[in-house]
């Protein structure tokens, strides 16, 4: 039977209200941290408003950067055990080609995520595609022990893509560029 990939976040819209999004994933992050009886501290939850700054994904030492003007005495460490914290609690995910992390759309609930990585402009999707998880639980019951699992696209998103009547010099020309820090646009 054929799965159809759920998609956890979507790349984003003109019509997404960014600021929102933090917001949401900020307060269901104080929430589950509360359920679970974990910390989040405010450097915690700091960091994790830098990682949900964008979609796109961000190094640990973008968010160390911006962490210093809040902190001068941010160090590295502080940062990674931060982002350990955030990713043993399924509030961040880390992409792995770009030793970078994204937020998590959905930290309720345990999943196996893919990623869409825009190859233009960094946006990042989520997936969580059912038939992938079928797989490790077929790998599991053969006695495997998947110790890692990375899924991850890279393409063009549709904002990026050249319309069908473009050429391929449009493609080669786009302006949008991957940087894997913290920006300000949305």
């Amino acid at each position: 039977m054929a799965h159809s990939p759920a998609a956890v976040m979507p790349f984003q819209t003109q019509s997404h209200d960014h600021e929102r999004c933090v917001e949401d994933a900020l307060d269901l992050a104080a929430q589950l941290c509360a359920e679970r009886g974990a910390r989040l501290t405010e450097l915690r939850r700091q960091v994790l408003q830098l990682v949900w700054r964008g979609h796109e994904p961000v190094g640990a030492y973008a968010v160390l950067e911006a962490l210093r003007r809040l902190h001068a005495g941010a160090a590295p460490p502080t940062v990674y055990r931060a982002l350990d914290f955030l990713i043993e609690h399924g509030l961040i995910h880390r992409i792995e080609s770009l030793n970078a992390y994204v937020g998590c759309p959905r930290p309720e609930r345990p999943h196996v995520s893919q990623f869409l990585i825009c190859g233009g402009c960094g946006a990042t999707a989520e997936l969580d595609d059912p038939a992938i998880a079928a797989v490790l639980r077929r790998a599991a019951k053969l006695g495997f022990l998947v110790e890692q699992q990375t899924i991850e696209l890279r393409g063009l998103c549709p904002r990026c893509r050249p319309s069908a009547s473009a050429d391929g010099a449009a493609l080669r020309a786009r302006k949008c560029r991957p940087s894997h820090g913290l920006s300000t646009s949305h």
